[in-house]
């Protein structure tokens, strides 16, 4: 596979059809880290055919098969995660240290799902009327078209190979423009390990055309996505047309919210991960924390702090253990450039940040600096918008009443923290929170056994768990008449 010979069609690396391509572009450096293939409508045609050919070869396939190939091609990354991990790096810009761990769970996924494959189960039972039994079955629904994003392209890519793979389903892959080579090497591994010619298929390129087609040609009939809310109302509108099925993870602004009785040794620094871990480009990044008004000022003052001394870094390789590294582009950064300049102009005070790092390291990337924001109020847009970037406003509440309804004042429902040592107020808090997923005590709300997934406009199904599994599995009854022996 040269360089510029990127897209998976059919079991063949080639380029797109009218030789067009793009580059990916290092975002703390302004390089050039590769120039890859841009499909035309024409590529993604012919891998949508391709996926459709190959599916009933893999549907048909033994669970067990399908298993065996899965953990081969895991064992085939595993070898070359090192590899995968700095091109994620340069492609992104995330500390060496994060890419590793995102590298590693993603492999991990799929070989969980290869076995809860093996493990799948129909029902069946007697029937009430008449000498008849019905039984249920579980079949793969088809072709999936798999879009993914840029700030976890290789472990979102696995939520979504590891059970639609498992389940006998094949994939026509759209990764992000922006972070494409990393999660490439992940679907690599997949083909030498010897699956079948169009199980699955890379297209990359523009939404306007290549995400367009894969939504809406008829050969695909479920669209996986993860990105922005716009994005995804545009896909179940046009899903709809055709009844396709979708699972669409969509935007978040996740609320951290700390009882008069938490543990501030606990809350604060897991609070600071979870605003600032990969600058704030995570679905359920903290974006917004409310603190009960007699541990506020304590808060404030220690997690402004500690938000002062996390390091940036303009080299990810070189300093795999950094806080964070730069934003995406040069969009991302303007994003949060705004809404803390409308959040200062409204009133609010800038206690650590509220701009870039000094020094020429960071003079051709997109950097900012970890963001504290007090004296916030819920018309700032900070407040109101998902920031995705590395900022952190604060608001005080006085009764936990109060702080479930600022954590609720919010279209998303993705994710959501609460902090206390009082198991009632645990509990009443995630029965009133509209999240689809509450952390109690814990900033990560994701495990591979639990469904992910928002509430309101961040999303519809869920991924991961059994959930997961079932999103890309059709339930069909049969019910057969039993006639006596003769």
């Amino acid at each position: 596979m040269s360089m510029a010979e990127t897209l998976l069609i059919d079991g063949q690396w080639r380029g797109s059809a009218d030789g067009a391509t793009l580059d990916v572009i290092n975002p703390a450096t302004g390089e050039v880290v590769q120039t890859i293939s841009q499909a035309t409508v024409a590529d993604v045609q012919a891998a949508l055919a391709a996926a459709e050919r190959a599916f009933p070869v893999w549907a048909e396939m033994s669970a067990r098969e399908r298993a065996r190939l899965m953990h081969r091609a895991m064992d085939i990354f595993r070898g070359r995660l090192e590899e995968a991990a700095r091109l994620l790096t340069l492609e992104h810009g995330k500390p060496l240290n994060d890419s590793r761990k995102e590298c590693a769970y993603s492999a991990d996924v799929i070989d969980f799902y290869a076995e809860e494959g093996r493990r799948l189960e129909g029902t069946h039972f007697a029937g009430d009327l008449g000498p008849t039994h019905s039984f249920v079955l579980k079949q793969p629904l088809g072709v999936v078209a798999a879009i993914t994003p840029w700030n976890f392209p290789v472990d979102l890519l696995a939520w979504k190979l590891g059970p639609g793979l498992a389940a006998g389903c094949t994939f026509v892959i759209k990764p992000p423009s922006e972070a494409p080579l990393a999660a490439t090497l992940f679907v690599r591994s997949f083909v030498e390990a010897g699956l079948p010619p169009g199980v699955l298929n890379i297209v990359t390129g523009p939404g306007r055309t290549v995400g367009a087609e894969l939504v809406t040609n008829p050969i695909s009939r479920k669209i996986a996505f993860t990105g922005s809310t716009a994005t995804g109302l545009w896909i179940a509108e046009q899903a709809a047309k055709q009844l396709k099925h979708v699972t669409l993870e969509l935007g978040g602004s996740a609320p951290f919210v700390v009882c008069d009785d938490a543990d501030l040794d606990i809350a604060v620094p897991e609070a600071l991960r979870r605003a600032f871990s990969h600058t704030g480009q995570i679905c359920i990044s903290v974006n917004r924390i409310y603190v009960h008004r007699s541990r506020y000022d304590e808060f404030v003052t220690r997690f402004a702090e500690a938000a002062s001394r996390l390091r940036v870094t303009a080299d990810g390789i070189a300093e795999p253990d950094a806080d964070m590294g730069p934003l995406i582009n040069q969009a991302g950064l303007e994003t949060v450039r705004q809404h803390v300049a409308d959040a200062v102009e409204r009133g609010a005070t800038v206690l650590t940040g509220g701009r870039a790092p000094d020094g020429p390291q960071y003079a051709r990337g997109y950097f900012y600096l970890p963001t504290v924001l007090t004296g916030v109020t819920r018309e700032m847009r900070v407040m109101r918008e998902e920031t995705f970037g590395p900022v952190a406003p604060i608001a005080a509440f006085d009764t936990l009443e109060e702080g479930v309804r600022m954590a609720n004042d919010s279209p998303y429902g993705l994710a959501a923290y609460v902090y206390t040592s009082d198991l009632d107020k645990a509990f009443y808090a995630a029965k009133h929170i509209r999240a689809g997923g509450v952390g109690i005590n814990v900033n990560d709300i994701t495990d591979i056994r639990g469904p992910f997934g928002g509430m309101k406009m961040s999303g519809i199904g869920r991924e991961l768990g059994t959930p997961g599994m079932d999103a890309y599995l059709e339930v069909k009854h049969v019910r057969v008449r039993i006639r006596p022996p003769r």
